[in-house]
């Protein structure tokens, strides 16, 4: 059978060049896919690798789409680097959405531009408060923050659900489960006329840098990040794995509602039961692959945005399912693993006729009896070599 040998030095330069495996995998995957579905290849992977690059408007949906899974994906990274496994970052854009919402639907005709401070503020505030509950449960009652995160999505989409369809759906949208469309001084600044993408992919970039410069170059990063991989030395040396879990939670909390922030005030304008993309969840293969370094999260995010689009390509023009966006994330996120795995362990067959027998060169086994006797004549000079140090030893 086979079996996982430790390695007892792992390549880092597979290490780094893991993600570009993996990615190589998913194209070759891709490629078998197009061929079995009936399609050109060829065409297939220009609808992912080549037409989100074709001009202005394509770069600007291909930030659009960035934008979220980056900020999501540098929370999810800071957080994994504190061993905090928060799987609900999804429930947390769509409380952040929800709470910027509350704030943008306020303001009318009148209202100056200052209400996007509230606006951003409120999605921030509302993504940590979710996480918050995730935070106190496993603090307070050792709760294991995987399941509570992820049953707490659910419940956010509940709660989203209730607010569309019922107390705040617009009473002049013709029955359509969505919110008033936000006035226009809500409105995230556009950077570029005429294209969507907007001040929320440069906030994006800079927290890349920021969180950056927090994990690496900042002591209170390097105590919570102690502090969650190893509580006893973390109390050894006088830091809190309590604020460790805090800290990673709330900030991962609060770049989830940021970004929830920015889809409601940006591309959408409005609050729809459609706002729960996926993107909470694609992060955690955004982080992943960007080996949970803010700085690889900005090329894996750029990555994850291409399939995204070039699922919509490929559903438009080649007719293929929409799926096809999840099924290229899992694959790429399957070959990552499967490249770290065979990174840190060696493949080895092990059986019971490989255990008996003897490795090539290797002397062969002696008789039973000749164990016997060297045992023996072991055991006698071992007797006879301790009683003078003995006797030695008591006079």
């Amino acid at each position: 059978m086979l079996r996982l040998e430790v390695r007892p030095a792992p390549s880092r330069l597979m290490s780094m060049a893991s993600p570009v495996l993996a990615l190589a995998v998913t194209v070759l995957a891709g490629i078998a896919l197009f061929a079995l579905l009936g399609k050109d290849p060829a065409r297939g992977l220009a609808m992912f690798f080549v037409e989100p690059f074709r001009g202005g408007y394509a770069l600007s949906e291909l930030a659009v789409k960035a934008t979220p899974l980056m900020l999501i994906g540098v929370g999810l990274a800071v957080c994994f680097r504190a061993n905090v496994w928060n799987i609900g970052a999804e429930g947390q854009f769509v409380l952040g959405a929800i709470a910027a919402s509350g704030v943008a639907m306020q303001a009318g005709p009148e209202t100056g531009r200052w209400i996007l401070l509230p606006i951003l503020l409120a999605g921030v505030l509302g993504g940590m408060a979710w996480a918050a509950i995730v935070a106190f449960l496993r603090d307070r009652a050792n709760a294991n923050e995987i399941l509570v995160s992820l049953m707490l999505v659910y419940v956010a989409s509940q709660v989203l659900n209730y607010l569309v369809y019922g107390a705040w759906k617009d009473p002049a949208g013709y029955n359509f489960p969505q919110t008033v469309t936000f006035a226009d001084a809500t409105k995230i600044p556009r950077l570029f006329s005429g294209l969507r993408v907007n001040v929320g992919f440069v906030v994006a970039v800079l927290s890349v840098g920021v969180f950056w410069l927090f994990l690496f170059r900042v002591y209170a990063g390097f105590q919570m990040q102690v502090g969650g991989l190893a509580a006893a030395a973390a109390r050894y040396a006088g830091f809190s794995s309590r604020r460790a879990l805090w800290t990673a939670l709330l900030i991962s909390g609060g770049l989830a509602g940021l970004a929830g922030a920015f889809e409601v005030a940006g591309p959408i304008g409005q609050l729809t039961p459609y706002l729960p993309a996926g993107y909470g969840f694609a992060a955690i293969i955004v982080a992943y692959v960007g080996r949970l370094n803010p700085l690889g999260v900005l090329f894996s995010s750029l990555l994850m945005s291409l399939f995204y689009i070039g699922g919509e390509l490929a559903q438009s023009r080649l007719g293929l399912p929409k799926s096809l966006t999840g099924v290229f994330q899992g694959v790429l996120l399957f070959s990552l693993l499967a490249s770290d795995t065979l990174i840190n362990y060696r493949v080895r067959w092990s059986g019971a006729q490989a255990a008996a027998r003897p490795a090539a060169g290797a002397p062969p086994a002696p008789p039973a009896a000749a164990v016997t006797a060297t045992t023996a004549t072991a055991t006698a000079t071992a007797t006879a070599t301790a009683t003078p140090a003995a006797g030695g030893g008591a006079a």
